[in-house]
């Protein structure tokens, strides 16, 4: 009996030590991917916080761009309205 508690005891300390050696390992892994400023994922992060930078002056201009091409839609309807309009009536004049 004295055994059998014996060896569990050994069982549930080597459980133990495997279970933090590897968590030491995972740290360890998890640090070179993201817990350095020269990382990989801080890289990412950096390059992702400039695109965001550079990008956010768009919105402004993309809607003044939007408001000019729909006066340019408007104004090319008109002129697609009024070249139709001499087309016929050129079509009638020569007939």
């Amino acid at each position: 009996m004295v055994l059998l508690v014996t060896l569990t005891c050994l069982a549930a300390v080597l459980l133990l030590v495997v279970v933090a050696v590897n968590l030491i390992r995972i740290n360890t892994a998890l640090g070179m991917i993201g817990g350095k400023p020269f990382s990989w994922l801080a890289k990412i992060r950096f390059g992702l916080r400039a695109i965001e930078t550079e990008t956010g002056q768009l919105a402004p201009l993309v809607t003044n761009l939007n408001t000019g091409l729909g006066a340019l839609d408007g104004g090319l309807r008109q002129v697609e309205t009024d070249l139709r309009a001499a087309v016929t009536s050129l079509k009638r004049g020569q007939s």
